[in-house]
């Protein structure tokens, strides 16, 4: 079973990686194929969506199938294909059709780590557990910053997506060789999502996770390279050492969150707290949009960090969901999770396309307001969710 955990860690990397790489070849995909901002934003919309939408197959088919073949044959098609195929894009639809089918093989990875660990591991080791491999998982992001900018200068954006789809293809592999799927819990019970969607104690906590990972993972994922690019005229790699430091903030944040619920014997107020604070640092960036590059970078880096409740929200509704739909359960807070970020960048890139005439620094204070609100929104109706500690 550790042997499994790695190589899942080694695709979660992977994940990571997919969801975070496209804010730094904004420049390079808009000199080479004509891709603009708003074509990426709906690129990045597109990941995000088919990776929640494939939440409800991919929940089926742990409870049903197994974290083994599940992720192993997803990933190879989808994630090893989608990288081969954005490897060979010479149009922007070419770069959407690849990140669906890369949204696809990503869209397992974690989901078969979570099951793993609700059916192996005591409930109250959840939140920690998932917050490790969140965090471990999390170098992608850092790979999709800095040292991704280097690769492309070095040997270009489809050499570096050519590698990948290699590395994909053979994490693939090791998932079939190492992975041991959990016992099947043997019950007479029996249920499905809708079943799940009628716990009231969900429907306060389903909101928030609609909206709590969307601002960080938009930024890191795409945001953040336009607006540096636009306001304060970075470099490409300039950009990535930025998002470099933004994305150590998000692993900074998902380990320093990880055991907070155990440490406080609350779930519900460490969450509430981390993203009333989110709320503020985007409001901060609103308001000091174009004051000076350090305190944008910081700024961008404290989102990251607050808003990395992520696992806690996770362990939280996780608490609420019976054993025998775990698989479910997992995939579908996963599912608002990752499409509360398709939702918003597909309204960013609208956002941004009605606003980019009215100045450089209109569009990008018009998407952290939304984002802002939206957050704001999302921590008033969380006020009303019942705690849980195991």
């Amino acid at each position: 079973m550790q042997a499994g955990l790695v190589v899942l860690c080694l695709a979660y990397v992977l994940s990571q990686f997919f969801r975070a790489f496209l804010a730094v070849l904004t420049a390079d995909l808009g000199r080479d194929i004509g891709a603009s901002p708003e074509d990426l934003a709906f690129a990045s919309g597109l990941w995000f969506m088919t990776f929640a939408l494939m939440q409800i197959p991919v929940g089926w088919s742990l409870d049903k199938i197994g974290p083994r073949r599940t992720a192993a044959v997803l990933l190879l098609i989808g994630g090893g294909g989608g990288a081969g195929l954005f490897a060979v894009a010479t149009a922007p639809v070419h770069v959407s059709l690849a990140m669906v089918l890369i949204g696809v093989g990503c869209s397992p990875v974690l989901m078969a780590s979570y099951f793993i660990f609700a059916r192996e591991f005591p409930p109250a080791k959840f939140a920690t557990l998932a917050a490790v491999m969140l965090g471990m998982g999390s170098v992608g992001n850092l790979v999709a910053s800095y040292p991704t900018a280097l690769a492309v200068e070095l040997v270009g954006w489809r050499a570096t997506l050519a590698g990948l789809a290699l590395i994909s293809a053979a994490v693939a592999v090791g998932i079939w060789a190492s992975v041991q799927d959990p016992k099947r819990v043997e019950t007479d019970a029996k249920g499905s999502l809708l079943d799940l969607l009628k716990e009231p104690a969900l429907w306060a906590i389903l909101p928030l996770m609609l909206v709590a990972y969307a601002p960080s993972a938009a930024l890191r994922g795409l945001w953040a390279g336009p607006y540096l690019r636009d306001v304060f005229g970075l470099s490409t790699t300039q950009i990535g050492q930025a998002t470099l430091v933004m994305g150590a903030a998000m692993i900074a944040g998902t380990f320093v969150y990880g055991p907070l619920d155990r440490l406080l014997r609350t779930r519900k107020w460490v969450i509430l707290g981390g993203n009333v604070l989110g709320v503020g640092a985007l409001a901060l960036l609103c308001l000091w949009i174009d004051r000076a590059v350090w305190s944008s970078v910081f700024l961008l880096a404290a989102v990251g960090f607050l808003g990395a409740t992520f696992p806690v929200i996770m362990a939280h509704g996780r608490a609420f969901i019976p054993a025998h739909l775990v698989g479910r359960g997992v995939t579908l807070l996963n599912l608002f999770g990752i499409g509360g970020v398709g939702i918003m960048q597909f309204v960013t890139g609208r956002i941004h396309a009605g606003t980019v005439d009215l100045g450089p620094t209109a569009p990008y204070t018009a998407i952290f307001g939304f984002f802002a609100v939206a957050l704001a929104a999302g921590c008033a109706i969380y006020v009303f969710s019942r705690d849980s500690i195991d």
